[in-house]
């Protein structure tokens, strides 16, 4: 029976992982962890009864605690138990569905330990994928990609080789703000840059989503991943959402990931890489399919994506800041203190202000956030 721990059990990623544990019923689920969400962690926990379950803040694990008292759940907080949750012997697997920068240190700890990762964290690859990839493959650590586009890529090399990739091509909905202009998003507010047109997500993706940030991520994920230069990823518009990425080899042939919009997919895919199973769920009709739409993006207008490439393409810790104004940016606007364009000019001043640190290790990488932050705070 497979065993996995999952950083982030409350969110998004880690109730649809927990889904996946129920459809299939082979999967034991030795640890969970959450930031605050005491009541959702106490049911998952009577569910299906971990050995270890972490809440980030400590007075949430204080009432956690006396809560599962009944139970045979050590209960732990902060850092220091992500830490033992990431390298627990029992794990096979660690999910990694954690939302922020949080999720470096604990991921790093996990390949340390020989686990392979079932990644859904952004961040990880985002600011520290020179030091995962080559820890992974020291390590001969899986790195299973969790994102809907990155597995549809993931799947597409399956059997190929990756030194005959030409390009890759992500997908991208376009958001609920598709085809609009500048002018049309000065007065966005949160409530409307929630309502993504496809896919179910966490709030900071959704607005990710809706500001293109979330693909200029993606790429920076990508080029990690897959070990592609910037020149050979691009993004495309598909606003069906039916196409989940693609790729391009040397030879001209495409190839390309379908399927509805379902992230249970994509992790169970993971989970039991490379073996398939059956998925409850819509299947795609090709009789009901009239078209398929490819658009360019419009980086003029939606400036997250130009702006992370800019970063990437200036590498080392700029990719960090990019990250993490746009972190402090997206948790500003959904507390109504900005607009929604706002966004992008809080994460091009942060950009412009940081003096960049060419090969940054962890410390670096966590300071730059750091600094990024509260020079935002003390601006905002």
């Amino acid at each position: 029976m497979k065993k996995i721990a999952i950083l982030g059990s409350t969110g998004s990623i880690g109730t649809q992982t927990l889904d996946v544990v129920r459809n299939n019923g082979d999967i034991e689920v030795v640890a969970l962890s959450a930031g605050k969400s005491v009541d959702l962690l106490e049911k998952q926990i009577r569910e299906f009864k971990p050995r270890l379950a972490v809440l980030y803040e400590e007075t949430a694990a204080k009432e956690l605690s006396v809560r599962i008292a009944d139970t045979g759940t050590k209960v732990l907080t902060g850092m220091d138990g992500l830490l033992e949750l990431a390298t627990m012997p029992e794990a096979d697997i660690l999910v990694t569905a954690i939302v922020g920068m949080i999720g470096i240190r604990p991921t790093l700890a996990a390949i340390e330990a020989g686990k392979d990762i079932a990644l859904a964290n952004k961040e990880t690859l985002v600011t520290a994928g020179h030091l995962i990839m080559p820890l992974a493959a020291e390590k001969g650590v899986q790195i299973l990609p969790v994102d809907s586009e990155h597995s549809a890529i993931f799947q597409c090399l399956h059997g190929e080789d990756r030194k005959q990739i030409a390009k890759l091509l992500i997908t991208a909905s376009g958001g609920p703000f598709r085809g609009r202009k500048t002018a049309d998003l000065a007065d966005i507010r949160p409530e409307d840059a929630l309502k993504h047109p496809n896919w179910s997500m966490g709030r900071k993706i959704t607005i990710d989503s809706a500001s293109l940030v979330n693909k200029g991520l993606e790429v920076m994920e990508a080029h990690w991943l897959f070990g592609v230069t910037l020149d050979q990823i691009q993004v495309v518009v598909q606003p069906q959402s039916i196409i989940h990425s693609m790729v391009e080899f040397t030879d001209g042939a495409v190839m390309a990931q379908l399927g509805s919009p379902d992230m249970r997919l994509p992790i169970q895919y993971a989970l039991y890489y490379p073996e398939r199973r059956f998925l409850p769920g819509k299947r795609l009709d090709f009789t009901e399919i009239t078209k398929i739409d490819i658009e360019v993006p419009d980086t003029e207008t939606f400036k997250g994506l130009p702006l992370a490439i800019r970063a990437a393409q200036i590498g080392g810790s700029m990719p960090t800041v990019f990250n993490a104004a746009n972190e402090k940016a997206v948790a500003l606007f959904l507390e109504n203190k900005i607009r929604f364009l706002d966004i992008y000019a809080i994460i091009e001043e942060a950009m412009n202000n940081h003096t960049v640190i060419p090969h940054p290790d962890l410390e670096q990488i966590l300071s730059a956030e750091k600094e990024a932050t509260e020079w935002i705070e003390g601006r905002y």
